[in-house]
């Protein structure tokens, strides 16, 4: 069923890589989802080995201040208890030496099989960077880094979607999650005066974690109706907590006086050297600004965003069946054990459509408790999957509600600059448009928008809609690629077939 022991990682030799391993599950992500299925996998006797960008397991949701850092303000999250609970199971099987984790490692790559004679028992073979590139006093451990495992689950997370408008580059506009977490990480505030825009359930939560720390929201504007809720109130009905938590947000926000406004949008930034103001239009169904209700409100921060998009590089890169969601984003294809149509590989949380927090709980647990069957057998967790299946749901009206309508990018006017890295402007896509492209990867050959660091996670959906003309309701589809995060030259070639060569089972180890 598994080794008697895990060793703790080590400095290496450069060339050929030894791996970690082999393991009976690795999780890739230690988000709630992630966290949850690593601790019950371990729970039940597995040894796991669970990857995570970060420095710290949580995800953004549960994510901390930096040590040594006080936020301001009440903590931004309300499950404090379950993030405490799977903590401390988390640390005592690292303890007991039945989880090994791997922070502030990207896995770049996932194959499987390899060249191993044991294969059959570790099917999956990940490498692994340090995500802040090689320090400046590098060890030869910095580098890429081989893990092997029998079994394998996805539980990447998603990204914030953004949608341009005019201004939307200048100093002091920042992503709606990106100002949540710099206050979780360090208590610090964008700005004083602090506009909430976008549209998805997120923004109510950003704007009261805000203004708990101190800053004044004058509005918060919500692109969609929340009328749209109750097109399935069957659905309210089999989800009370969710009820609860939108009544409670409603009342934080008329404690702080936060004034919402639904079919609203920011429609343009102003401000030379940072945001001074925004300019806020009433939006018709399909989000088309309203002539004549432009309001212009003073700020000097603002933190906008439109919902998650799910994180799948590896799950695509891997041949997972997708998924549209109702919102036009793609998604992995999973059973009711949150098995993919691979083999060996599970996924659980926002790859597998964006849910929220208790969601990816539940789908955790479901996918470790699937992996700990392939063992050694087990009742259906039937309990849990019916839960899932209520929350599933749920966040399939919530992402109806919240979808960016068709005409969307009547905001962007020609100059506006779509991609950030490449400084592509809304005119130059149009014009790609005319000359024949048609989708996101040709449009990216003819301008080269997605082509930057952030690999089009910030314009893949502004130049997918762009590239089929201007509808902003194109559903994104997810391009393949070879790496999922910068790597470099010395680190790929250390990674050649030579790293395969490597012991398959750490001394004193007993193979699976």
């Amino acid at each position: 069923m598994g080794r008697s022991g895990v060793p703790a990682p080590g400095p290496v030799a450069r060339g050929p890589l030894p791996a970690l391993g082999p393991y009976d599950l690795a999780v890739i992500g230690a988000g709630p989802a992630g966290l949850a299925a690593a601790v019950t996998a371990a729970d039940g006797g597995l040894y796991v080995a669970l990857i995570d960008a970060a420095d710290r397991p949580g995800g953004q949701f549960f994510r901390r201040s930096a040590p040594g850092l006080t936020p301001r303000g009440k903590p931004v999250h309300h499950k404090r208890a379950t993030f405490a609970a799977l903590s401390a199971r988390l640390a005592a099987h690292i303890r007991a030496g039945r989880i090994t984790h791997l922070p502030r490692r990207h896995v770049w790559t996932a194959e499987e099989g390899g060249n191993s004679p044991a294969a059959g028992r570790e099917r999956w073979t990940l490498r692994h960077v340090l995500v802040d590139g090689v320090p400046a006093a590098p060890t030869p451990a910095d580098g890429i880094r081989v893990t092997r495992a029998r079994f394998l689950l996805l539980a990447t997370g998603a990204y914030e979607r953004q949608l341009p408008f005019p201004g939307w580059t200048l100093p002091g506009v920042v992503a709606a999650g990106g100002a949540q977490a710099i206050l979780k990480d360090s208590g610090a505030l964008p700005g004083r005066r602090i506009v909430v825009a976008g549209s998805g359930p997120l923004l109510p939560a950003v704007a009261v974690s805000l203004a708990e720390a101190g800053a004044a929201v004058p509005v918060l504007a919500e692109a969609a109706s929340y009328a749209g809720y109750a097109s399935r109130p069957g659905v309210l009905v089999r989800n009370p907590a969710k009820a609860v938590e939108g009544a409670r947000l409603a009342a934080d926000l008329l404690r702080y006086r936060i004034r919402l406004r639904t079919r609203s949008a920011v429609v343009r930034a102003h401000g030379t050297d940072r945001v001074e103001a925004v300019t806020l239009a009433t939006l018709d169904r399909d989000w088309r600004p309203v002539a004549g209700t432009e309001v212009r409100i003073a700020c000097d921060a603002l933190a906008v965003g439109h919902g998650l998009v799910p994180q799948l590089e590896l799950a695509v890169a891997l041949g997972c069946a997708l998924r549209t969601a109702p919102d036009g984003t793609p998604a992995v294809e999973v059973d009711d054990q949150q098995r993919t149509d691979i083999d060996g590989l599970w996924a659980a949380g926002e790859p597998t459509g964006v849910g929220g927090v208790e969601l990816g709980l539940l789908e955790g647990r479901s996918a470790a408790l699937s992996v700990a069957t392939s063992f050694h057998g087990g009742e259906r967790d039937t309990r849990t999957r019916a839960a899932i299946a209520r929350r599933r749901r749920f966040a399939g009206l919530m992402v109806t509600v919240h979808r960016p309508g068709a005409h969307w990018p009547q905001w962007v006017t020609e100059d506006t600059e779509v991609c950030r890295c490449e400084e592509v402007t809304a005119q130059e896509l149009r014009q790609a448009h005319e000359l024949g492209a048609r989708d996101a990867r040709s449009a990216k050959l003819l301008t080269r928008a997605g082509m930057g660091w952030c690999q089009g996670r910030l314009c893949e959906t502004a130049v997918t809609c762009l590239a089929a003309g201007g509808d902003g309701s194109a559903p994104l589809v997810p391009a393949r690629r070879p790496l999922s995060c910068p790597v470099s030259l010395q680190d790929l070639a250390d990674s050649g077939p030579a790293a395969d060569a490597g012991p398959t089972t750490a001394p004193g180890a007993p193979a699976l």
